[in-house]
């Protein structure tokens, strides 16, 4: 009898393991050379069916769809057609990650997910930083580009804009200000900017690196 019930007790285990849901919202960071792309996986289940979108956040793009998704025991396969990727890996024992390769016109790269945890809301700051506001420069004598500066309690925030490229609203990366030293970074087209702030605060002058090219860069608070 002891030798049965401990029988029916691992067969129990072992399908409780099996049936571990991957529904749910998953994150990971996708690098190719020295650029990287944060990524944002949504899984619904409706039975054994799957279905999911994508989201790019340093894109500013929302809901990517998977055109099919299938899970075979811990092996997950995605098809995007409208973007031509896809990605095959394998859930761990507890549906608490996921190992795999995304590939995309022909490439492909390593690509592990985790469950994501829910943002924290981010508060404004009443009164912002001596930078907060809208700065405009030119790239290269012919780019037009936009940085959009915001102090939240937590730090400095910023979005970047290329009007002539039609791309508005790309999170900056990272920014960072020590005194009249302005930085920040763009790792989704693995962009950096350096520059030193003007004593009254509406120009800063410096060079933007991408790629092992780097250019001078000037860019001017814009009026209110």
């Amino acid at each position: 009898m002891k030798t049965t019930m401990m029988c029916v007790v691992l067969c129990l285990v072992a399908v409780s393991a099996a049936a571990q849901s991957v529904a749910g919202d998953w994150q990971g960071t996708l690098k190719f050379g020295p650029g990287e792309l944060r990524l944002v996986l949504h899984i619904t289940e409706n039975g054994a069916d799957l279905a999911g979108t994508i989201d790019s956040p340093d894109q500013n793009v929302k809901g990517i769809p998977v055109s099919a998704m299938s899970r075979k025991g811990n092996a997950l396969k995605l098809d995007l057609m409208s973007i031509q990727g896809g990605y095959e890996g394998t859930v761990d024992a507890g549906a608490t990650s996921i190992k795999g390769t995304w590939t995309q016109l022909g490439m492909s790269a390593p690509l592990d997910w985790s469950r994501a945890a829910a943002a924290p809301a981010r508060a404004r700051v009443v009164k912002g930083s001596d930078i907060d506001g809208d700065w405009e420069g030119t790239l290269a004598g012919m780019l037009r580009i936009v940085l959009h500066v915001t102090t939240y309690e937590d730090g400095l925030s910023a979005t970047f804009d290329s009007p002539d490229q039609n791309v508005f609203g790309l999170p900056a990366t990272s920014i960072s200000r020590t005194g009249s030293a302005l930085k920040f970074e763009m790792k989704q087209f693995a962009g950096e900017f350096s520059g030193t702030l003007n004593a009254d605060r509406s120009v800063v002058d410096g060079t933007w690196s991408q790629l092992g090219n780097s250019t001078s860069l000037g860019l001017t608070r814009k009026k209110k």
